[in-house]
């Protein structure tokens, strides 16, 4: 009986016997208490509020763009969808000093410096260019640029980053973050579905707030468990740090860069447009520009239409370039225009305004030497409109 019993019993360190019942009462508890963590974590601990905890801006120095990455490995910088996390991150959060006029400059993949080294983007050679105000400040630009192409997009950017007190923003656009079906494409627009919703809202944008895409958690969702890949993200943005300021790696340049294509077959198509028609605001965002020129307020903003690539290639009498075919192009140019004008937009039309030899992979991508001539023209737009209110 004495043998029976030890095969159905344990003795504990403290001496009570451990039954099978101790044992399932226990590790109720356990799960009890899991449940219990996990609410109260979604509950006090949004991703917003742990995105703002950051080792950048003081025991790391500020990225010089926002982070973003396809081979982390390789640029010591990942893509995650946190935008307070993604701003804490960016110098832009350093305190603002009295002796600084602060230039904001969002945009695509062709402002945050695709290929090319964070001096090389326009807000780098900006910020090389050493321009000053009349009253003696130095004009500072942060990049607040972002590889994916949609102006909703810019404009959660925008929105977020006016907390950084700028006093001027830059906003080059292009045709390819135009189309009313891609606003709601990136995933950093899905995922913060109240940020944008917000937005449309207020602003009265032609955006459906309940579109399924939107990325609307429940409560599990918001839990550990539910965010234990954006917390992972969270924590290898920091200890990625490390290696990028040890290196100011933040981006895997190839030693041979390829070239934009210059050749095409003959083909009208632009995106899901196969043929050429009149294209408008159904099919062109511009009330989403709208709200981001009405949300910067009081800041001034100037609008760019960005340089584009210009083939002299086979087929070219057809297109300008691998995106844009000449109807849509020529269509969007003019529409622009005419609601810059209309609206009073500060706005600049520089589509051709660089050599096309000064393009890389893609028909708005620069390279240093085509930044520079882009910054030759914005300069003295840029002191124009910092001296204009003093």
């Amino acid at each position: 009986m004495a043998d029976q019993q030890k095969t159905t019993e344990k003795i504990n360190l403290d001496g009570r016997p451990v039954t099978w019942q101790t044992m399932g009462r226990l590790l109720l508890k356990v799960a009890a208490l899991f449940l219990l963590v996990n609410l109260l974590f979604a509950a006090l601990f949004p991703q917003e509020f742990l995105g703002r905890l950051s080792l950048y801006n003081w025991l790391l120095p500020g990225r010089q763009r926002l982070p973003y990455g396809e081979v982390p490995a390789e640029s010591y910088n990942l893509s995650l969808n946190n935008i307070p996390a993604m701003l804490a991150s960016h110098r832009v959060s350093q305190a603002k000093g009295p002796e600084e006029f602060r230039v904001l400059v969002i945009g695509d993949s062709g402002t945050w410096g695709w290929f090319l080294e964070p001096a090389d983007t326009l807000a780098g050679q900006l910020n090389e260019a050493g321009l000053r105000t009349a009253d003696g400040r130095s004009v500072v630009a942060y990049n607040l640029g972002y590889p994916i192409m949609a102006l909703s997009k810019d404009l959660l950017l925008l929105d977020a980053a006016l907390a950084a007190e700028p006093d001027l923003i830059i906003w080059p656009v292009t045709q390819q973050s135009f189309p009313r079906e891609q606003q709601l494409v990136p995933p950093l627009v899905q995922e913060n579905p109240e940020r944008l919703r917000r937005l449309i809202d207020e602003f009265d944008i032609k955006l459906d707030p309940d579109d399924e895409r939107f990325a609307d958690p429940d409560l599990l969702a918001k839990s550990i468990v539910g965010q234990r890949r954006a917390l992972a993200d969270l924590i290898r943005l920091q200890l990625y740090g490390f290696s990028w300021a040890a290196t100011g790696i933040d981006q895997a340049i190839p030693e041979e860069i390829p070239l934009r294509k210059s050749d095409f077959e003959e083909d009208l198509s632009w995106g899901e447009i196969e043929s050429p028609r009149v294209l408008d605001e159904s099919s062109l965002a511009f009330d989403v520009l709208a709200a981001g020129v009405a949300r910067a307020g009081e800041v001034p903003l100037l609008i760019v239409n960005e340089p584009i690539f210009i083939s002299d290639g086979r087929n070219s009498d057809l297109r300008y370039n691998a995106w844009y075919p000449r109807w849509a192009y020529d269509q969007y140019r003019e529409l622009l225009g005419q609601r810059a004008a209309a609206e009073g937009w500060t706005y600049l039309d520089l589509w051709q305004a660089i050599d096309p030899s000064k393009f890389t992979d893609s028909p708005v991508h620069l390279t240093p030497e085509g930044m520079a001539q882009l910054v030759d023209i914005l300069a003295p737009v840029l002191e124009d409109l910092a001296n204009r209110d003093q």
